[in-house]
C-alpha cells in the first residue's frame, strides 16, 4: 500500500471525446459533494481524445482544484484510464463512473455509505431499468448471463460504469487490456468476498453517441476466457498446458506402443497384416504425440514468462492537472 486515504471519495472518469457533457458532469459532481460534506477529489483521465475535452478539463481545474486530470498521448481503452486511476486515487471509497451524463452523481452517497457502513468491498451498480436500443441490450443481457455462469457472481450488471471500491480494492486487483468488464470477478479472485450490487439510475443519453458495437460483444466474451484462464493457471501455466501435453503425449505413444504389439503378434503367428506406417492410426497417434511435446513445451515457456514478467500497465501520458508530475 503506497499512501493512506486523504480523502473520503475520489472519483474516477474515464473520457473520450465528451467534451459537451463535462461542464455539466463537474457542476453536478460538486453539488453533491458539498451536499454531503464529503471531502473528495476527481480525476478525470482523458484517453486520447480528438475534441476540446483537454481544454474543458483544463478550465473546470482551474474553477475547482478538486478536479484533477491526466491525459494520455494515445488512445488506450477504459482498462488503462481505470489503472491509472486507481494508481492516483487517495480516498477511502473510489468511485467510478463514466462522462457521458448516463450515470447519476446523486448515486454517489448511497454507493459510499454500502463501502463504509455496510462494509462491502466492491458495489456495482444495475440499472434495472435501459434507456439503451436493442441492439446493446439483448448483447448485455447474454454477457451477464455467461459471465455469472462463469464467475459464480450473482451480478445483474458486470460492465456498469458505475461502482464502488474499498481503497484496499483498487491498490490490489490489476486491470488491463479491456479486463475493466470483469472487475467484480477480478476482485472476487484477488480474495474480496463481499461484493454486492446496487440499483442506480440510467439515464437517456443526452450528449454524443454511443461507442458500443458488436465487437466489443465478441472481444469481452474472449476476455472473459482470458480472465478465467488467468486467474486459474496465470501463475502454474504448467499446471494446464503440463497435464494436457502429458494426456496427449501419453495416449499417442500407448497407440504406438499398442500398434507395434500387434505388429510382433501377428508377424510371430503368420498372419497377414499391414506394415505400422500403412496404417492411418499410426499417423494419428504420431500426431497427438507430438502435440503433447508442444502443449508441454508450452507449459514450460509460459512458465518462464510468468516468473519473469515484467510491468504490463505502463502507458504514455502526456500531461498531468493537479497531480504530481
Amino acid at each position: 500500500m503506497s499512501t493512506t486515504p486523504i480523502y473520503d471519495i475520489s472519483v474516477i472518469i474515464p473520457l473520450y471525446n465528451e467534451d459537451e457533457s463535462l461542464p455539466e458532469l463537474s457542476e453536478w459532481l460538486t453539488r453533491v459533494m458539498q451536499d454531503n460534506n464529503f471531502t473528495y477529489e476527481v480525476l478525470m483521465i482523458d484517453d486520447g481524445s480528438t475534441d476540446r475535452s483537454w481544454l474543458v478539463v483544463n478550465e473546470i481545474n482551474q474553477k475547482n482544484q478538486c478536479f484533477k486530470g491526466i491525459r494520455f498521448r494515445r488512445n488506450y481503452g477504459k482498462s488503462a484510464a481505470l489503472s491509472v486511476g486507481f494508481h492516483e486515487a487517495k480516498g477511502r471509497v473510489i468511485i467510478t463512473m463514466d462522462a457521458d451524463m448516463q450515470d447519476s452523481p446523486d448515486e454517489i452517497p448511497g454507493l459510499y455509505k454500502m463501502i463504509v457502513e455496510d462494509g462491502y468491498d466492491l458495489v456495482s451498480g444495475w440499472k434495472k431499468k435501459r434507456y439503451d436500443p436493442i441492439t446493446k441490450t439483448i448483447p448485455t443481457k447474454l454477457f451477464n448471463w455467461a459471465t455469472q455462469k462463469m464467475s459464480g457472481l450473482k451480478l445483474h450488471d458486470f460492465n456498469c460504469g458505475l461502482k464502488s471500491y474499498h481503497y484496499e480494492v483498487v491498490k490490489n486487483i490489476e486491470v488491463y487490456n479491456e479486463m475493466h468488464r470483469y472487475i467484480p470477478v477480478i476482485a472476487k479472485w484477488a480474495g474480496f468476498r463481499k461484493i454486492g450490487e446496487k440499483v442506480v439510475q440510467h439515464r437517456a443519453r443526452k450528449y454524443g453517441t454511443t461507442k458500443f458495437g458488436l465487437e466489443r460483444f465478441v472481444n469481452g466474451f474472449l476476455d472473459l476466457l482470458t480472465i478465467f484462464f488467468v486467474s486459474k493457471f496465470g501463475k502454474k501455466p504448467m499446471h494446464f498446458f503440463g497435464v494436457l501435453g502429458t494426456i496427449s503425449f501419453t495416449s499417442g505413444f500407448l497407440v504406438t506402443c499398442l500398434l507395434v504389439i500387434e505388429k510382433i503378434y501377428n508377424v510371430a503367428n503368420h498372419v497377414e497384416h499391414r506394415g505400422i506406417t500403412e496404417q492411418p492410426l499410426f499417423y494419428i497417434a504420431l500426431t497427438v504425440a507430438i502435440i503433447g511435446v508442444q502443449l508441454f513445451l508450452a507449459g514450460f515457456i509460459g512458465e518462464m514468462i510468468s516468473r519473469n514478467a515484467s510491468e504490463r500497465n505502463v502507458y504514455g501520458i502526456k500531461q498531468k492537472i493537479g497531480l504530481g508530475e
